[in-house]
């Protein structure tokens, strides 16, 4: 029986469920890193148009922690650095050589790394450029160095739609991640917190030591870190929790032990607009079109950087997210359905969180983009409190953070949210209410008192 058994949320029946089988993507000519990826980042460019870069050399550090450094996925020249409104910079692009160079680093033993001291460790992080692949919480942002967080906390088990199988990607790759686990004890006073599905089969997951293992069982959002978070160690104020993503420790990981940053990661292509979805082996910033050629039906698609519920809408000749390892496509939306509440139907032809229509439930859906209304007053029928697995009240915390009540946030437990968490909640809302986008809102306002 799994240590951890979640009964609220939901798991969305999108059709376009990804396969275990693993491609390759097609070789890009162009990578790019997103400075606007990075909350509450104030970017210093280090290079301009034309430079040569390496893998892993830094292309921008941030203003306020001027020692934490970006590194460049992949190695060329710097094609464009794309600005946007007030000057912000949205994108560094690199045309990508024939042949590429990584920056290289002090390497050890996997003996060696336990026995290596926080301030060795750090260092080499540093000068690693590695820093951004850690988070912190509260607020969700890149983690100053110089803090020593409570707890880290890494998710083993993906639960958001249409999502990478960590089970599938992690194979093989014991040494590298059991490396990244011996790294991330030596930065924490406290435990590494790694939560797994109870019927993983991965040997990576399964046989890793050193870590405070946790098995899980629910519907999503039970694969958030902020909803294990919640029910293992609960943040509380003032403490300070750090989050990796699995591959992410695979990546610090590997870069002990070879001494270069490698920019490989492992991404799906799933939903309604995707012909034959899978996961794929690429590499960071990719374009997108380099994952999606030829894979897309016909029609208009929305492509999405990230899940359906989280990700931000992007283009063919986009780019991967920093933090995305998930390509959504679902086709826009068409006309609304003429008195589309009060026709008659059934759950195997309309879709229901709240068993408005008859049938059993069990078929995918082909998705699209049709919201069928737009914003309107509050309904409050449970239908956020189903889906939220906490011991937060969803709606006197909306409620606080309309009025910017910033007590009243703190005291329902604004620290412990984040807009990921709730944003099963805006998908179930018969209202169309935004309620992830109202957390960050919310968040925002407390890391401005803080």
């Amino acid at each position: 029986m799994a240590d951890l058994n979640i009964k609220k949320g939901h798991n969305i029946r999108i059709s376009g469920v990804p396969s275990d089988e693993l491609q390759k993507g097609l070789k890009p000519k162009t990578v790019a890193i997103q400075p606007t990826d990075f909350r509450t980042l104030r970017p210093k460019i280090l290079v301009k148009e034309g430079d040569t870069v390496k893998i892993g050399s830094p292309l921008f550090h941030c203003k306020t922690h001027f020692n934490v450094f970006w590194p460049s996925p992949g190695a060329g020249t710097v094609s464009s650095i794309q600005f946007g409104p007030r000057r912000v910079v949205e994108k560094i692009i690199i045309e990508l050589a024939e042949t590429e160079e990584s920056e290289c680093h002090d390497s050890f033993r996997a003996a060696e790394i336990p026995t290596l001291g926080k301030e060795q460790i750090l260092s080499a992080l540093l000068k690693g450029n590695l820093i951004p692949f850690i988070r912190q919480r509260p607020f969700n942002k890149v983690v100053n160095p110089m803090d020593t967080p409570r707890d880290i906390f890494i998710s083993g088990w993906n639960t958001a739609p249409l999502s990478v199988n960590l089970d599938v990607i992690l194979r093989r790759r014991l040494p590298q991640f059991q490396a990244g686990i011996n790294i991330l004890k030596k930065l924490t006073t406290g435990s590494v917190h790694l939560s797994i599905n109870e019927n993983t089969v991965s040997d990576t997951l399964l046989e890793v030591k050193g870590a405070d293992v946790h098995t899980l069982n629910g519907p999503h959002p039970v694969g958030n870190v902020g909803i294990q978070i919640h029910h293992i160690a609960p943040l509380k104020l003032n403490d300070l929790i750090w989050t990796v993503n699995a591959q992410d420790v695979v990546r610090i990981g590997t870069f002990f032990l070879t001494g270069k940053y490698d920019p490989t990661i492992f991404v799906t292509a799933g939903g309604p607009g995707v012909k034959t979805p899978t996961h794929i082996k690429t590499r960071m910033g990719v374009r997108l079109d380099a994952l999606l050629s030829e894979k897309l039906n016909e029609g208009k698609q929305r492509i999405i950087s990230g899940d359906v519920l989280t990700g931000k809408t992007a283009t063919k000749n986009g780019y991967l997210g920093f933090y995305d390892s998930t390509i959504s496509v679902i086709p826009e939306g068409g006309e609304r359905e003429f008195m589309g509440m009060i026709k008659p139907g059934s759950s195997l032809t309309r879709y229901s969180l709240t068993n408005a229509f008859i049938g059993f439930g069990k078929k995918f859906f082909s998705f699209n983009t049709l919201q069928n209304g737009s914003e309107r007053y509050m309904v409050p029928i449970n239908a956020w409190e189903d889906a939220l697995p906490m011991d937060i009240l969803p709606n006197a915390l909306y409620r606080a953070i309309h009025v910017e009540d910033i007590e009243e946030m703190e005291q329902l437990g604004i620290i412990e949210c984040d807009e990921e968490d709730f944003a099963l909640c805006s998908f179930a809302c018969p209202s169309k209410i935004d309620v992830g986008g109202m957390i960050r809102q919310g968040l925002n306002l407390m890391e401005k008192e803080v």
